[in-house]
């Protein structure tokens, strides 16, 4: 399976000029628990990935003011990225080596295209198994059904 299949395409994101506030903001106004970090000039590319435990770390308990600092001040960069095209594996695995729950997906020429959290595979997974354990009980009720 290709990343871009389980994807998220709505995607919040800020400017690196952004106020912390601002973008907690975003996250409480969007339900989400990152954001992409863009910079001014290109809106599509991102430079930048910030979490809510980035705000609560870095800002909030070393007591610094969320007006005065920005996404660009406390992002995780550079930031990880997979490519659309790119498999769910990979994916993970990219994820695993770099500790890290969300990733940007991005196209082949960079443009942010969407993101895919660890809770977005957790869900898929579940329903492959679902489906899964439902060919196992048709089974079972066949044979038992034509053994009879």
């Amino acid at each position: 399976m290709q990343v871009h299949e389980c994807c998220n395409p709505d995607v919040v994101w800020c400017n690196r000029d952004a106020a912390i506030q601002d973008v907690a903001a975003l996250m409480r106004k969007h339900h989400v628990g990152s954001v992409v970090v863009t910079d001014a000039e290109d809106r599509k590319k991102p430079i930048g990935i910030l979490t809510d435990r980035d705000i609560v770390m870095d800002v909030m308990a070393t007591g610094l003011d969320a007006r005065a600092i920005t996404a660009g001040d406390v992002m995780s960069t550079p930031v990880v990225t997979v490519r659309d095209k790119d498999g769910l594996a990979e994916t993970l695995g990219l994820m695993r080596t770099h500790k890290i729950r969300r990733i940007p997906v991005v196209t082949d020429g960079g443009a942010l295209l969407g993101i895919v959290a660890v809770d977005d595979v957790v869900n898929l997974l579940a329903k492959e198994l679902q489906s899964l354990s439902g060919a196992i009980i048709g089974q079972q009720m066949l044979e038992e059904h034509v053994r009879r």
